[in-house]
């Protein structure tokens, strides 16, 4: 056999061979180093954290064999407990490495404050896109009498006036005063001058008139807690629903 056939072969056997080893370390790092090291088959299905607590949700994770990590971005909802999860990624049901890390949105512990809208002179009808857009809740509707049918008259919230402008938590229930559309007819003002507050009250809402802001302060002559002046004054013609100021003396200091 000549010299170049032997070398030749020579080259051929022991490109064989080296492409026989290629095979076997790549068959071998494929179907056994690479799933050692990557933990292949280990995986742990995501538990549904939604809505739980989040001391809650780190019993689940850890039973689970994940770890997690708190957003720094927190939301809020009103129907959540403060500090539950209100999303986390991965999803739930997803099949992740053991040991993975869970991103967790927690509902914040306070709500947020919002400035109150102004709402007064508004169509009702618009009123509750009006609340939602800002992420508040309508409250009890309140109908007087006045000429603005469905008009909103008054906005409060726990049972006081709020101003526009004042700060008011995410989610608080606005209750509103509105109009009847029946404040076109002509009444007589009452004299409340001598009443007691309360009574006052009862005379103005009885005539179909509403109580507006009450001002106190001290009279020598007038007994504390009873009227001492009002607007308009006794005898005034006004509509239905007209607001009637009074002022209240208190006892001096």
């Amino acid at each position: 056999m000549s010299s170049f056939g032997y070398s030749l072969r020579k080259v051929l056997v022991n490109l064989t061979i080296i492409l026989a080893l290629s095979a076997l370390l790549g068959y071998l790092f494929l179907k056994l180093y690479l799933p050692m090291y990557t933990n292949h088959g280990e995986t742990v299905s995501v538990p549904e954290l939604t809505g739980y607590t989040f001391d809650e949700v780190k019993s689940k994770l850890e039973d689970a064999g994940l770890q997690y990590e708190v957003s720094p971005d927190s939301a809020y909802s009103t129907e959540a407990k403060p500090l539950a999860v209100l999303k986390h990624i991965p999803a739930s049901n997803t099949l992740v490495k053991n040991g993975r890390k869970i991103y967790l949105t927690l509902n914040a512990r306070n709500a947020p404050l919002l400035k109150m809208p102004n709402l007064v002179n508004t169509q009702l009808k618009n009123v509750q896109e009006i609340l939602a857009n800002m992420g508040l809740e309508r409250g009890d509707i309140v109908y007087v009498p006045d000429i603005g049918i469905n008009v909103v008259l008054e906005q409060k919230y726990r049972g006081q006036n709020i101003p526009e402008g004042a700060d008011i938590p995410k989610g608080a229930t606005i209750d509103l005063v509105v109009g009847d559309g029946l404040g076109n007819q002509i009444l007589q003002v009452p004299n409340m001058l001598g009443l007691e507050e309360s009574e006052a009250e009862f005379v103005i809402l009885g005539s179909g008139l509403r109580v507006g802001q009450k001002i106190y302060m001290t009279n020598d002559t007038v007994p504390a807690g009873r009227v001492f002046s009002q607007t308009p004054q006794a005898g005034s013609q006004v509509k239905t629903g007209e607001i009637i100021e009074l002022w209240v003396s208190k006892e001096s200091n």
